[in-house]
């Protein structure tokens, strides 16, 4: 198992906790794969052996999880909405979820909003044409014209605001109408179950990783925004017989989940801009932090150079990462500069969340 250092105090950019791999919590429902399998266009994103990643880390193996074709769209986020909506819709008409998304379409309609700083949005819209539904998507400063472009593409209205992720977040909370159904990414109290299915439908992501990989991962790295898919990440793997180390990643202008590990509570904190726009968050999500707080073991934070190395490292490779997705290798590399240790026989998991296309600016 990789060494980690303690964090010295006060370190803006490192965190380690090397006690939380031994934290137990409960699995993720066993429904939510299946559900995802009844999709039209379902199937397994690749996971990529890269030698030569492996050679400049100094591992035994290390393997990329692309993410750029899920389901149509160009990032893992299609994986939360899906499941997201599917229950909200279940819950708005009181109906028993059976996993049966077409059934669905003959109940009265709504409307779909959310805020977003690129692919949940576009997921959520994506969802809501399938359905037939109309769609309202808030998008905050930052959020790149051709991904603004693709959300209005799945056929949604697409209003821009001038203020960031967090109060964008606050406004599509605000405008929700009783016609309206809330589908947001993130918690906060008093709005916690849509976030929650959310995070249950990335579960499909880490079962699909063990398959492939059919052996234990030594290190699973994973960008964090607002903490949603790296609580997955938690949660299934301090749920199962795998307990790999799990790092969490960062714009270094947008630490929020960083922050809150070296305070011990949940920190909102001023961000920048970064090319990493889909990380630009400053509040790790309400019911994210108990799992990030006890099942991290590690956290860095990147500079925006860093991710757009990875990402031009990546294509070299074959994969089509943008800097969000890119942002876990440029986690790796930072990590073992600031105390990571990772044994010769080491297996390397890098979770490459979104295409190229989710942020052309790469």
């Amino acid at each position: 198992m990789p060494r980690l250092k303690d964090s010295p105090p006060r370190t803006p950019t490192w965190y380690a906790r090397p006690e939380a791999r031994t934290w137990r919590c409960p699995p993720a429902p066993t429904d939510v794969a299946a559900f995802h399998r009844s999709l039209p266009g379902y199937a397994p994103t690749p996971l990529l052996e890269t030698p030569a990643l492996a050679s400049e880390l100094g591992v035994a193996h290390v393997f990329v999880k692309d993410e750029s074709s899920r389901l149509g769209l160009p990032a893992f986020k299609i994986l939360g909405a899906s499941w997201g909506v599917y229950r909200a819709l279940c819950r708005h008409h009181d109906v028993p979820p059976d996993g049966d998304l077409a059934r669905l379409t003959d109940l009265p309609p709504v409307r779909l909003i959310t805020a977003t700083d690129g692919n949940h949005g576009r997921a959520v819209a994506a969802m809501a044409r399938r359905l037939g539904l109309d769609s309202l998507i808030y998008v905050p400063n930052g959020v790149h014209p051709e991904a603004r472009a693709a959300i209005e593409a799945e056929g949604a209205t697409l209003v821009t605001l001038n203020t960031t992720y967090d109060k964008a977040v606050r406004h599509a909370a605000s405008t929700a109408g009783p016609s309206d159904l809330l589908v947001q990414d993130t918690a906060w109290p008093g709005y916690e179950d849509v976030p929650r299915w959310i995070v249950e439908g990335y579960s499909t992501l880490f079962a699909e990783i063990d398959a492939q990989l059919g052996t234990a991962a030594s290190l699973i790295a994973v960008p964090v925004g607002v903490g949603s898919l790296a609580q997955a990440a938690v949660t299934h793997y301090r749920s199962g017989p795998f307990a790999p180390t799990l790092l969490s990643v960062e714009p270094r202008s947008a630490a929020c989940v960083l922050t809150a590990l070296h305070n011990d509570h949940p920190t909102t904190i001023p961000t920048g801009a970064t090319i990493m726009a889909g990380l630009n968050c400053a509040t790790p999500s309400s019911i994210a932090w108990p799992y990030l707080r006890n099942g991290l073991d590690a956290a860095v934070a990147i500079t925006d150079a860093d991710a757009v190395r990875a990402a031009h490292d990546l294509a070299a490779l074959g994969v089509p990462a943008g800097p969000c997705g890119a942002a876990s290798l440029a986690g790796v590399r930072a990590a073992l500069q600031n105390g990571l240790s990772l044994p010769l026989s080491s297996t390397l998991i890098l979770l490459s969340t979104e295409g190229t296309t989710a942020n052309p600016s790469a």
